[in-house]
């Protein structure tokens, strides 16, 4: 079954604003076992419109159109998707007396603009908006299916999880079956990475794809009609393949990884944070639940902030400087009992210093020194990465942040909390 995407809006189009909506939907369909073969974006004129209609109807089956549903002038979809047909535009009396019923509860006046929406072409099918006052609409021409939704993306995803999804599968025909295994990695190229797996042989019905967003890049293994066995079996072989540069399967960051981690296992955390200055908690605290496992996150950016908040010892930042990994192992210890002695020590503490640049006040400690630990037990291992000095000062941080999170996740899962990285220079590690 081919499925295809129409994006509508001219500052789409012009790149004024980012189409997260496509993104979204070619990963949930992705993730439903359907995928998109084509993606079109056109701006806000009829004829443009009426154009790509009458074209890709004649090769997809299913295609979603999304934007131009509104009230402005500039909202054409179904003008358009009317002339498309040769039909008129009539008035769906279901929805006006919905949006008649939605305007009086509010004490607003049902304007002629909003009245609007309710237009559709003769013979489409309603789409029920229920977080919007734009319904959608879905007609049979030439060979496909259009179909239509709001580009508000709140609208769009609840009418596609509720409405285009049940759509899809109803309508869909004897094809393959695609499912995707996604593997999350840290510290590894595209480029490595495809000379690593590509040289191997795969089963029959899997291909590789690669998606890249900073700090990590992403592994897709597709299956198309594969058994259970065939997909293990590939699996595996990727993991073998690329070795510690694995953090996850089927999540996107390795904070949530460590977030499902914690949980699971009942274990608590505390953080202490120069360098990534609140990232990896504000990492954390970005998933419900949290508050189970995070104790306390202490952002001690200036050294007397670690000294008095962390314990610290001030002998140790002017033997070894702050940006150590004597200095990072006692901002990791001093956290995990921050709390005080009324209050357990947490399970696991994680520290981080370092020089984000744009300049370092050093000649011998360059941008891009980057220090982190983790404590487990009565240990604390920590390692000093040398980044590039030529990135920039949030990639340094993020990359750092990372590298924190994949530590803690490897303590937690009873590994080595230093991993071996293809492009994160490692020049020391020590434990205490």
């Amino acid at each position: 079954m081919k499925i295809e995407m129409i994006c509508t809006g001219e500052e789409v189009l012009a790149g004024q604003i980012v189409d997260t909506n496509a993104a979204w939907l070619g990963n949930v369909l992705m993730e439903q076992g359907f995928e998109t073969s084509r993606r079109t974006t056109v701006g806000d004129r009829v004829e443009d419109l009426v154009d790509v209609f009458k074209e890709r109807s004649q090769y997809a089956d299913i295609i979603l159109v999304n934007g131009g549903l509104g009230p402005t002038a500039d909202d054409l979809s179904a003008m358009a998707m009317a002339q498309a047909m040769d039909v008129e535009l009539v008035e769906n009396t279901q929805w006006s007396d919905h949006l008649k019923s939605w305007f009086a509860a509010r004490n607003k006046i049902l304007t002629a603009s909003n009245l609007k929406q309710a237009f559709l072409p003769q013979g489409a099918l309603m789409v029920d908006n229920p977080v919007g006052t734009a319904c959608g609409f879905a007609v049979k021409f030439n060979r496909a299916w259009l179909y239509f939704t709001p580009g508000v993306p709140h609208e769009f995803k609840e009418m596609v999880r509720n409405q285009f999804l049940p759509f899809v599968k109803s309508k869909q025909l004897n094809g393959q079956n695609v499912i995707v295994d996604k593997l999350l990695t840290l510290g590894m190229g595209e480029s490595a990475m495809a000379e690593r797996l590509e040289c191997l042989s795969w089963p029959e019905g899997v291909t590789l794809g690669y998606r890249s967003y900073m700090p990590y890049l992403e592994l897709k293994l597709i299956g198309r009609d594969v058994t259970e066995q065939v997909r293990a079996d590939a699996l595996q072989q990727a993991c073998d393949a690329l070795g510690d540069s694995v953090v996850a399967q089927h999540q996107e960051t390795l904070a949530a990884e460590v977030h499902r981690l914690l949980l699971a296992s009942g274990k608590t955390l505390a953080v202490a944070e120069s360098l990534t200055g609140g990232m990896i908690s504000n990492q954390l605290v970005a998933f419900a639940g949290s508050s189970g496992y995070l104790k306390q996150g202490i952002v001690s950016y200036c050294n007397a902030a670690k000294m008095t908040l962390l314990n610290v010892s001030e002998q140790t930042i002017a033997d070894n400087s702050e940006v150590s990994l004597e200095c990072v192992a006692q901002m990791a210890q001093g956290a995990a009992k921050a709390l005080g002695e009324n209050f357990a020590q947490t399970d696991f503490a994680v520290a981080t210093s370092g020089m984000a640049g744009p300049a370092s006040p050093s000649d011998t400690m360059p941008v891009g020194t980057v220090v982190i630990g983790v404590k487990f037990g009565d240990q604390v291992v920590c390692q000093t990465l040398a980044l590039s000095s030529d990135r920039s000062r949030q990639y340094i941080r993020e990359l750092s942040t990372a590298v924190a999170l994949d530590m803690l996740r490897r303590a937690i899962l009873g590994l080595a909390p230093v991993a071996n990285y293809e492009y994160i220079k490692r020049v020391a590690e020590q434990s205490f």
